[in-house]
């Protein structure tokens, strides 16, 4: 059931057999969730943390205005708020952009990890330093990059951490997301995120087609986007 989270990790380090058995054993509760359903709610004090079994979730916040920032994007193989095991109360809240399949890992087995298991508690440790990789490279791409490098990154981020799960075809990906749900990852609007993609479509780097995008010349993708995936840690090593 876990296969998308040791295919995850087991690109940073490798992955004992007693290991993979540890983290099979720990997510003990799966559920389905339907698109626009919480999955973790804000302020709420979770007791388990939820990894992404499939399927595409967002952290987001809301305004005072009703307005949603997502500050986000999950993927298979994700554990989208081990943090709440040590923050206890959560300050954002976790929601299905698409069909998604969870798993609950309690938070007495992760404490057990932590005192037990230090390679693998290390490893899980790297996960949460790496949201917070992405979230700076996200701050960089908003304050930054132009809206259309801003896109083009995100395309780049979300094709390399799809191929470390095998949730890749080539050059496309599954991509269900709205329009509307994209604007609010980018922080623009809708008009405006019609205006930033059609140049990427006209170039010739990508198109976006029934909920699958097709990256047309990687190169010249990467180059827009000035893409360096060194933040997301996708290389074997001794941690």
């Amino acid at each position: 059931m876990i296969e998308s989270l040791l295919l995850n990790l087991s690109n940073r380090d490798v992955l004992t057999n007693a290991e993979q058995a540890i983290l099979r054993q720990i997510v003990t509760r799966d559920r389905f969730f339907l698109v626009d359903e919480d999955i973790v709610s804000e302020g709420s004090r979770p007791t388990q943390s939820a990894v992404l079994l499939d399927g595409f979730a967002a952290r987001y916040k809301f305004m005072a205005d009703g307005t949603r920032q997502i500050t986000a994007l999950h993927v298979a193989g994700d554990f989208m708020d081990l943090h709440a095991f040590l923050l206890k109360t959560m300050d954002h809240g976790i929601i299905a952009l698409s069909p998604c399949h969870v798993g609950f890992a309690d938070h007495s087995y992760l404490k057990d990890i932590t005192e037990s298991q230090p390679h693998l508690s290390r490893l899980l440790w790297l996960d949460t330093l790496i949201d917070g990789a992405i979230h700076r490279e996200w701050i960089v791409a908003m304050g930054r990059r132009s809206k259309r490098a801003h896109l083009a990154h995100l395309v780049c981020e979300l094709f390399v951490r799809l191929k470390a799960v095998k949730k890749t075809d080539d050059f496309s990906f599954h991509f269900p997301l709205t329009q509307v749900e994209l604007a609010d990852v980018l922080g623009i609007s809708v008009v405006h995120l019609n205006k930033t993609l059609q140049p990427l479509r006209r170039d010739g780097l990508l198109t976006w087609v029934n909920q699958t995008i097709t990256i047309l010349d990687w190169p010249r993708l990467e180059a827009l986007a000035q893409f360096d995936p060194t933040y997301l840690s996708q290389r074997v090593e001794s941690r």
